[in-house]
């Protein structure tokens, strides 16, 4: 894990603020607090738009408390409780490795095995040398019927193999982005190759 400089101010723009207007709207007086979610998860995305790194650096943990009327301490429990909030920058595309056993069995060590190869990273939770990759293993997805699944960013690619791992990050190099969801092809969950119930409308004449 690299060092990394943290912001001396933040403060939400004119975009995170008209959402910040309706999503506290939700919440009674005196139980704004449950708001911290979402006003995290807005911080997260507003320092990824101005700065290309979504993340949260602790100043806005900070200034969500004060807008919360919260302890700061609290702020920082929820942050570091769940994986989807960064507490350090992280590349443009956050590569998000399920290694957990549906997808172990389908095969996401090949699909980690790839993301280094391609991208040039050794450990979790590192950024490429050009800035533009980061990898962190992640728990369950909740998407093990089309495992393994590699999540970038908030998309999930389905169904990956070394293969297409590496076609997808090379895309991804060259500025281009894949349409998420299945690689192979696959409608939703369906089974490979497509239905095999149900395939036409030949319904009964009617007596």
């Amino acid at each position: 894990m690299t060092e990394h400089a943290e912001p001396t101010a933040f403060a939400f723009d004119a975009e995170s603020e008209a959402k910040i207007t309706s999503i506290l709207a939700k919440y009674p007086a005196g139980k704004q607090a449950s708001a911290v979610l979402p006003l995290l998860d807005l911080a997260q995305r507003q320092m990824g738009r101005l700065t290309g790194s979504a993340w949260i650096p602790r100043v806005a943990m900070d200034t969500i408390a004060a807008r919360l009327d919260m302890a700061p301490i609290r702020v920082y429990e929820v942050a570091t409780f769940y994986f989807m909030f960064n507490m350090q920058p992280v590349g443009k595309y956050h590569l998000q490795l399920c290694t957990t056993t549906p997808c172990w069995l389908r095969g996401s060590d090949d699909v980690v095995a790839t993301c280094r190869k391609v991208t040039g990273i050794k450990g979790w939770k590192e950024t490429s040398a050009d800035g533009l990759f980061t990898m962190t293993e992640v728990e369950c997805v909740g998407a093990c019927v089309n495992a393994p699944i590699l999540q970038v960013n908030d998309d999930f690619f389905e169904d990956m193999d070394a293969e297409s791992t590496e076609k997808l990050l090379e895309a991804l190099k060259r500025g281009e982005y894949p349409k998420p969801g299945s690689v192979k092809g696959r409608q939703t969950s369906a089974p490979e190759g497509g239905p095999t119930t149900l395939t036409t409308l030949n319904f009964p004449a009617a007596e």
